[in-house]
């Protein structure tokens, strides 16, 4: 799942000979509020709609236009989670993608991330998520892992995010190919750990809307 796998052809990126009216026209004829910008094979940045229509100048250049979001841009072979790591910290839907020569190649949205997840096994799979909270010290997956697969399961997936509660403690989310959680929690419970969330998947479910909430409550977003 690497991230030139997911470029989204239809977006065209904006050259510094463009206008700014050029480039809310595209906007809106493709339903996005942002655009990259490239400059001989490189990419500069990306442009809002709010950015231009505070500027309030129709006919002026790209060129003219500081774009935001140098470093909203993965590697082409780096994973889909780098993705959706880029797009959090700067807080927009689409980030380019280069190669090691920072020549740009297209952008990922962060709809098409998010169904390149909605698609791949661990999300589809039946089973259920924990969530755990503890110090980053205390972080083992092997460890984790063992406790798991002692109780005859084994994770799918696993994800890792700050805990809002806590600034000195993470969130550990593990997907799991179980739907039955009651002698898993007891056992993490039994070793320390804190379980702050659990999701039991009882009914098996299909149908891309329910795959993308299942994605969305996984990764917490």
């Amino acid at each position: 799942m690497q991230a030139y796998e997911f470029i989204n052809n239809l977006i065209p990126p904006l050259k510094f000979t463009d206008k700014a009216k050029m480039a809310l026209s595209w906007m809106e004829e493709i339903r996005t509020n942002v655009l990259p910008v490239v400059d001989q094979g490189q990419f500069k940045g990306l442009i809002t709609d709010e950015l231009i229509y505070t500027l309030n100048n129709p006919e002026m250049g790209i060129a003219e236009i500081e774009p935001e979001g140098l470093g909203c841009f993965v590697y082409q072979d780096k994973h889909i989670y780098d993705v959706m790591r880029v797009a959090s910290e700067y807080h927009t839907n689409m980030v380019a993608v280069v190669d090691r020569e920072l020549h740009y190649l297209g952008v990922v949205t962060l709809e098409d991330a998010i169904s390149a997840f909605a698609d791949s096994l661990s999300i589809q799979s039946q089973g259920s998520v924990l969530v755990l909270s503890m110090n980053m010290t205390d972080y083992s997956m092997f460890e984790i892992s063992r406790i798991i697969e002692g109780e005859n399961a084994k994770i799918l997936s696993s994800f890792i995010s700050s805990d809002p509660l806590d600034i000195h403690k993470i969130k550990l989310t593990l997907k799991l190919d179980k739907t039955e959680l009651r002698h898993i929690k007891a056992t993490l419970e039994r070793f320390g750990y804190r379980l702050i969330d659990h999701y039991d998947e009882e009914i098996e479910t299909s149908g891309e809307q329910e795959r993308i909430g299942n994605l969305l409550r996984f990764l917490d977003i």
